[in-house]
């Protein structure tokens, strides 16, 4: 059953068109990969998924939900969490509090501003953060400021910033980006593993070797336009991809 469905989407800036006509459905409980080349409109679409941008027109649902109109906070509430291509992180705060904050925040929209006070609350809280930073490989880290992290770490701190809502469905913008071959397999493992417990994944990714790994579904892009979705091992022997983006240019 698709939790995110996207029908006939445009999206212009100026005479250029970032996304063509674009349609694509994901499917509960699967990781979607989104491939294509530079400048093929990929993190253009994952935008208009969290309501920094607006579509020109078209339709995108979430749970049989318009997201069109609403605030990126609403989004967010809603239970739709993302990582960026660059970590958006609280840089002068230790890991354990940059984790806490999208702990407190409750999925109506308000914020427990006296839960700081509360013992038993912050308590609570602390314990949930820590658990992320365990599941991330970041717990020894805990109590460092996060200005302090190196690139992949940022990212692992903002996946667990993610994990720590509950999200029901993760856009991940090259989770891997600036990684080791040691540091990717190891995400990939982890990924793996919390997609395993059912947690919707949407994957934009340039290293191929990432996608395959994880994906269920890809769907290239290219001009904007979605030019093949299928399963991996179709995407694979598929000459127009191999064409476009496999044999061609890498991606963002």
């Amino acid at each position: 059953m698709a939790i995110l469905n996207v029908q006939h989407v445009n999206k212009n800036f100026g005479g250029l068109k970032a996304l063509d006509d674009v349609n694509l459905s994901v499917n509960e409980s699967t990781v979607h990969a989104i491939i294509g080349p530079n400048g093929a409109g990929k993190s253009t679409l994952l935008n208009c998924f969290i309501g920094r941008l607006k579509p020109d027109s078209g339709a995108i649902d979430f749970d049989n939900q318009s997201l069109l109109g609403i605030k990126p906070h609403e989004i967010n509430q809603a239970g739709i969490s993302r990582v960026f291509q660059t970590p958006e992180i609280f840089s002068d705060i230790s890991l354990l509090e940059n984790v806490m904050i999208p702990a407190f925040a409750r999925r109506d929209g308000a914020y427990e501003f006296n839960a700081w006070g509360s013992v038993a609350k912050e308590g609570e809280i602390r314990d949930r953060a820590m658990a992320m930073l365990e599941e991330v490989g970041l717990e020894h880290q805990a109590h460092n400021i996060s200005s302090q992290l190196s690139r992949g770490d940022k990212r692992r701190l903002e996946l667990a910033m993610c994990l720590v809502q509950k999200p029901r469905l993760l856009l991940l913008d090259e989770p891997t980006a600036g990684m080791a071959r040691a540091d990717t397999n190891n995400t990939i493992d982890l990924l793996r593993s919390i997609a395993d417990r059912g947690l919707t994944m949407v994957v934009i990714e340039h290293d191929m070797h990432v996608v395959f790994s994880l994906a269920d579904k890809i769907s290239v892009l290219a001009q904007g336009a979605v030019i093949a979705e299928d399963l991996p091992e179709k995407i694979k022997g598929n000459q127009k991809v191999q064409d476009a983006y496999l044999g061609g240019a890498h991606d963002e």
